[in-house]
């Protein structure tokens, strides 16, 4: 079906006559087979339920089709109507829309379905192998043409992906509101999760798939830069990485950004990668890579040009391991890709170190997709690539065997480098919540639920940042035009540099100067793709700030069209996740997810312009709850009124709850804030001064 128009696109789904079925696109990656082990009975409720979206007529036609794709890829995703339009975030004035917050949306959805920067496109998959902006494309095509006809009195609804209509509402509500995933807190596993997948009632949206809001790999690769610079100053006692060996693994959708970010951050980075698709991507400039390795080929070194120029040498993991001993004796910002499985990587430094007495790591982490781990999250060292692809559909439980003694194996090659010096963290992608299930030894004698071996990063890293109200804040600028992101960063630069400037604490003043150094880089760094998008980390202050000067650029014609602003929910307030963001609350209500909802709901009648929940995201399904927004500043008094309400809100919300938990940057912050705003009343704790009055009390 040509097509070259998105008034087409925004037309409904696209029936007579039906799209050639084109099945899937060799040309691009595609999700991993699922494995939701139906019965027959269930087989039959999946068609029942995929067909509801056609007239009876079609369903003759359509019925053998999507059985094949449920029996052969475990579920149903209708490639039949992936669209044949070049999909992409389209400048906001070419949407067929009545209202422009409706075409904002638009932009988003399309920019997270783009194959530039989505993992899986035709899976509808963004990132994280799993996260999903709809289940299936009958859903995108219904959810687009629902935004071209909406009025400023409707809102759209999705469940899931699914959406249910529009229904009537006022100009000051949400144009749409979304939840994803959530699934009766009983009933929330895995193996549920897979079955309801399949059966079309409910969809993991990881956290920015599933709300619109991905903006590609800058969003990580700005986390992981700060993630990486506040670890040396944390464990190595200085923010200066240069000669610092950081060992990690996972080129994939969001671990993608680990090449770049220990590059930016001045250090070598060394990242083990089994898929060589994504390691040449990387190499090729997209993501960082200076070095890859594999068993046949070294490409781009500038450490060994005499290799580089011989594409058949052979060289396999003691050769990465001497060039990474290179680039530390010599002080050189690399990132070195090593095709192969990370715990053959961590294997081999344990017999260097065993053989030598020289610890090459310094720094260690991991960022495999561990909440998905036994369908592609993680591929065991036992197995190659497509052995691990094949058996893990095939027999399901002999894979989640070999996977969980390869994660023994790993860890106890971690064990040995953290004895002898190397800091590791769990980069709360549930590594060490997964490897604790596998039996491996993570425990942490007389520590919580949430505490292992080793901290998360939010415990020792991010948590305090987020206590202090700073976290990642973004915009995209939705006339696809570079002069307006180049215009916005100036602005968001200014603003920083006014408040860091005024005064205030050390540690405050230390992040808003890594934001600043962070954002006068970006555009060196090459950090755009997919839309024109920027994000930085920020307090309350800083963000009200940005958005309101923004605002004006737009009203004074500095920018050119609507700016959308937003946030990652790995933030502040968005998310409560006990092994990742909410870990470092120590008060027992980590595994509690009231902040999240509160901040949704409280977002959606301050101002925002769409809302998202998620169960699910970062750690896995049934472990976190989290939510997001979008809003639209058009220029308008009304614009910056919204922005000022709901930016406040959403962050003071989580730095209360946070201070509530006994966090003492939480603590100093709110009382802060408060003194700045006289209608913000928190309810500040007295923290017991004596403990043995705890134990006298409870023994008497």
């Amino acid at each position: 079906m040509p097509m070259s128009t998105l008034k087409e696109l925004c037309a409904g789904l696209p029936l007579n006559p039906l799209p050639v079925n084109r099945g899937r696109d060799p040309k691009v990656p595609h999700a991993p087979v699922r494995t939701p082990a139906l019965s027959p009975q269930e087989e039959k409720l999946a068609l029942r339920n995929a067909l509801r979206y056609f007239p009876p007529s079609l369903h003759a036609t359509l019925a053998a089709e999507f059985a094949q794709e449920l029996r052969q890829y475990g579920h149903i995703y209708m490639y039949r109507f992936c669209p044949p339009i070049s999909m992409r975030a389209y400048p906001i004035d070419q949407y067929p829309c009545r209202m422009r917050q409706a075409a904002a949306i638009m932009h988003m959805i399309m920019n997270n379905l783009d194959p530039a920067v989505a993992q899986f496109p035709q899976e509808l998959v963004t990132y994280g192998g799993n996260g999903q902006v709809f289940s299936n494309w009958a859903q995108f095509w219904l959810v687009l043409h629902y935004l071209s006809e909406m009025s400023e009195e409707q809102t759209l609804v999705l469940y899931s992906g699914h959406p249910l209509g529009l229904f009537p509402s006022t100009p000051s509500s949400p144009r749409a509101v979304i939840t994803n995933g959530m699934v009766i807190p009983n009933y929330s596993s895995r193996d549920e999760y897979e079955k309801m997948f399949a059966l079309g009632n409910t969809m993991y949206g990881q956290m920015t798939a599933g709300s619109y809001c991905y903006i590609g790999p800058q969003g990580i690769v700005h986390g992981t830069t700060l993630t990486i610079l506040n670890a040396g100053r944390r464990y190595l006692g200085s923010g200066d990485l240069r000669g610092k060996v950081f060992v990690t693994s996972g080129l994939g959708g969001m671990s993608g950004a680990q090449a770049k970010a220990s590059v930016i951050a001045g250090c070598v980075g060394v990242i083990a990668e089994v898929r060589e698709l994504l390691l040449l991507k990387s190499a090729r400039g997209e993501g960082g890579l200076f070095v890859v390795i594999s068993n046949a080929r070294l490409f781009n070194s500038p450490l060994r040009s005499d290799v580089a120029r011989s594409p058949a040498t052979l060289l396999h993991v003691c050769e990465c391991v001497a060039l990474a001993r290179e680039a530390k004796r010599c002080k050189i910002p690399l990132s070195l890709g090593y095709h192969g499985n990370v715990v053959d990587l961590w294997e081999r430094l344990v017999k260097e170190y065993e053989a030598t007495g020289d610890l090459l790591a310094d720094l260690g982490s991991d960022q495999t997709s561990l909440h998905n781990p036994f369908s592609g999250g993680y591929y065991p060292a036992q197995l190659a690539l497509h052995q691990a692809n094949r058996l893990m559909s095939a027999d399901p439980i002999r894979f989640r065997s070999i996977v969980q003694d390869s994660l023994r194996r790993q860890v106890r090659a971690i064990n040995k480098l953290a004895e002898a010096g190397m800091f590791f963290w769990d980069y709360g992608n549930a590594f060490l919540l997964e490897a604790q299930r596998a039996g491996a030894e993570v425990n942490k004698g007389g520590a919580g639920k949430t505490e292992f071996r080793y901290p998360s990063y939010v415990q020792h890293i991010m948590g305090d940042i987020f206590s202090l109200g700073f976290g990642p804040f973004r915009w995209v600028c939705t006339s696809g035009d570079p002069h307006d992101l180049a215009e916005t960063d100036d602005i968001a630069t200014t603003v920083l540099e006014d408040i860091s400037t005024s005064g205030g604490e050390l540690h405050v003043r230390q992040q808003y100067n890594d934001n600043i150094c962070w954002i006068r880089q970006a555009g060196k760094h090459d950090m755009v793709v997919g839309s024109q998008a920027r994000i930085l980390y920020s307090d309350q202050k800083g963000r009200v700030s940005i958005a309101l000067a923004i605002n004006r650029a737009i009203a004074e014609g500095r920018v050119s069209a609507p700016v959308v602003i937003s946030r990652d929910h790995h933030d502040v307030s968005g998310t409560d996740s006990p092994f990742r963001e909410t870990s470092n609350v120590y008060d027992g209500s980590a595994f509690c997810a009231d902040m999240a909802v509160q901040n949704f709901v409280g977002d959606a009648f301050r101002g925002a312009t769409w809302v998202a929940l998620h169960n699910g995201g970062g750690v896995g399904w049934g472990e976190v709850i989290n939510g997001g927004f979008g809003l639209v500043l058009d220029g308008s008094e009304e614009a910056g009124r919204r922005a000022r309400m709901m930016l406040n809100w959403d962050v003071s919300n989580g730095v209360a709850r946070r201070c509530w938990s006994g966090n003492k940057n939480a603590y100093d912050t709110i009382q802060r804030t408060m003194e700045e705003q006289s209608q913000l009343r928190v309810t500040m704790p007295f923290h017991v001064q004596d403990e043995q009055l705890l134990d006298g009390a409870l023994q008497g």
